[in-house]
């Protein structure tokens, strides 16, 4: 292919890896073919931050895996989020199952491992597996089928930085939520600003599924969930 850049200057060429090929052309047909709407909100995690750091050793996980959880549980109570549309555009597809896929990024390009049931695994099952698939989507070394049979994803940025991002749909998924960097920053309860710690979260979704007001009152249901501070449910109790 002839470089149209190098009368300009020296150029050099990189070969795109097979992953970052198929998942450029998904990228775009997605964007393509389905109505993005971004909707943006932060999230007070003041109270889980200080609830995480108290974990003991064994059960220490990172904020991502709080995420997990308190995502399924908005799955959950907002079906039409957990869904995909019928191949016609006709039908809505519900799903009785929360499998999450989450972004890793590798050497090879963009990775979607996914964790199934989500909803019925422990904060330290959920650490554990994501772990294992990160490690194995770093190293080449993931299945197929474990990247497949998402019903939701989550693209995390938080350790890198920015206030906020537009995370494109995982089709046929119909919503992505993308998070961005806590920060401290002062808020004002009532009679005084406070120092809180803000998690900036943002939520893209298929405005033929889903509109304004449903994607504000998940992003609200998501938010109150994690501004509670304790979600070691019944089920991490027991691990």
């Amino acid at each position: 292919m002839t470089n149209r850049f190098a009368e300009f200057g020296e150029t050099r060429t990189v070969q795109l890896s097979r992953t970052q090929k198929v998942v450029a052309k998904r990228m775009l047909q997605t964007w393509t073919t389905i109505p993005h709407v971004t909707h943006n909100d932060e999230c007070d995690i003041t109270r889980l931050e200080g609830h995480r750091q108290s974990l003991p050793p064994k059960r220490k996980v990172t904020l991502l895996i709080f995420l997990l959880k308190a995502v399924s549980e908005a799955l959950r109570a907002f079906p039409q989020f957990n869904a995909s549309l019928s191949d016609d555009g006709s039908e809505l597809i519900l799903k009785d199952y929360v499998n999450i896929g989450v972004a890793v990024d590798t050497p090879r390009g963009l990775i979607l491992p996914v964790l199934r049931d989500c909803d019925k695994k422990s904060l330290v099952v959920l650490r554990d597996e994501l772990s294992a698939l990160s490690d194995k989507a770093r190293t080449a070394g993931i299945a197929y089928d474990q990247t497949v049979g998402g019903s939701f994803t989550i693209s995390s940025l938080g350790g890198l930085g920015g206030t906020g991002f537009s995370p494109i749909i995982n089709a046929p998924e119909v919503a992505i939520l993308g998070v961005s960097q806590g920060r401290m920053k002062p808020v004002w309860e009532g009679q005084a600003f406070e120092p809180r710690l803000m998690l900036p979260l943002s939520l893209s979704y298929d405005h033929r599924v889903i509109n304004g007001a449903d994607a504000a009152r998940f992003m609200r249901f998501l938010a109150d969930n994690l501004a509670q501070g304790a979600l070691d449910t019944e089920c991490d109790a027991e691990s």
